[in-house]
């Protein structure tokens, strides 16, 4: 798309946002119960279940889901496909967004948040944690300078600091935009190393040497349909017209992504004979089906068809089963997986931590309303009826 970037003049309260309000007060309520009484007044974790999905939703599947942000900066900037630059900023908001709340999550979960900056200084070297908490912090940075341009924009003859900074960014950019397609490589993958160091503790069907390749796979693969959903749904609800001139070309991208991620993961599982247990009729086997069929085999055969990559409503579905494959990939990793040896009752999540859940996911998507209200940030012409 030709056309520029434009703060989007719609009405921002609907009856959407009041919702999205009320979910939020949920979160805010929970939480000041949880820094009142602790952990365990709003949560079922433990010393055998420590993380739960605050961990395995909030901060796993959040930090695969904002791959969209470095993957279409990589194509549109490194690789010079510039044509995608209609997708770029909405995605880079996305990223900014979803991992502040990751930070924000982990904030919440660990049971000394005021101890959070301590591995700054107290640094182990060998520990992958602190490779991810060292990444992340770094690339939650990189991620709202990437988006000075767009606030300068809109403030840059208010906040002369801004317009300085834009002036700066200008010739630096490109520097944050390697850093942070680097940063998230490293971190992507690190994620999966984190239960690499316990194979007693988790099914054979996802613990593998390889969790780490297979989480920046499917980081990979993730991006691009994340971004068709994130387009799709701000598109629809701001009654904008679609921007199927630049998904579909994505959609034949993300192909090739989804196909080497389940040739990996496929492949894995026959060399491990994991395999075997895949039809005993458990949980974690019928788990395991839900996020390979439901959420990359069927998708991928989807997208093989140009009818499904043009029309909008299938590729919408076919993107969104491969974005809750990709968060169930990460649920089944960080829970449905682990087995403490020594505990006497299974993990549920507690009402407090869907709560929280629920209103982290409100909060991003007031949060994104807000910003495309205010901001230059969507591309798509204006249109009286959606389509």
């Amino acid at each position: 798309m030709s056309h520029k970037p434009y703060a989007v003049a719609r009405p921002f309260w609907t009856p959407g946002t009041l919702v999205m309000l009320a979910l939020m007060l949920g979160m805010f309520v929970t939480l000041f119960f949880r820094y009142t009484f602790g952990l365990g007044a709003v949560t079922n974790l433990n010393n055998h279940y420590p993380w739960g999905i605050w961990i395995g939703l909030d901060v796993a599947s959040g930090v695969a889901l904002a791959a969209g942000g470095f993957t279409t900066a990589f194509l549109a900037h490194i690789m010079g496909r510039h044509y995608y630059e209609a997708v770029t900023r909405p995605a880079l908001l996305t990223a900014a967004l979803g991992y502040t709340f990751v930070a924000l999550a982990v904030f919440f979960d660990i049971g000394r948040s005021w101890a959070i900056w301590k591995p700054v200084f107290y640094q182990n070297h060998n520990s992958a944690l602190f490779e991810v908490a060292m990444c992340v912090m770094i690339y939650v940075s990189v991620l709202w300078i990437e988006f000075i341009p767009v606030l300068a924009e809109r403030l840059g003859e208010k906040i002369p600091l801004l317009a300085f900074l834009n002036r700066i960014l200008d010739k630096t950019m490109w520097i944050f935009i390697i850093l942070g397609v680097v940063l998230s490589c490293m971190h992507q993958s690190s994620l999966g190393t984190l239960l690499v160091i316990a194979p007693t503790k988790m099914s054979p069907l996802w613990h593998t040497p390889l969790l780490p390749l297979l989480f920046l796979t499917s980081a990979f693969a993730v991006g691009y349909p994340m971004v068709v959903v994130e387009t799709t749904i701000a598109t629809t609800s701001l009654k904008l017209e679609s921007e199927m001139d630049v998904l579909a070309p994505l959609s034949r991208i993300t192909i090739l992504l989804l196909g080497v991620y389940l040739v990996i993961k496929l492949g894995d599982l026959i060399a491990r004979d994991a395999y075997l247990t895949l039809l005993d009729g458990s949980a974690q086997s019928n788990s395991f089906l839900a996020e390979v069929g439901l959420g990359v085999i069927i998708p991928w055969c989807m997208l093989l068809f140009k009818a499904v990559r043009t029309s909008r409503r299938l590729l919408f579905t076919a993107a969104l089963m491969i974005v809750l494959g990709v968060m169930l990939n990460r649920f089944n990793v960080f829970v449905v997986s682990f087995h403490a040896p020594f505990a006497t009752e299974p993990y549920y999540p507690a009402l407090g931590e869907v709560l929280v859940t629920v209103g982290a996911v409100a909060t991003i998507f007031f949060l994104y309303r807000v910003f495309v209200t205010w901001f230059p940030v969507l591309s798509a012409q204006r249109q009286e009826v959606s389509r």
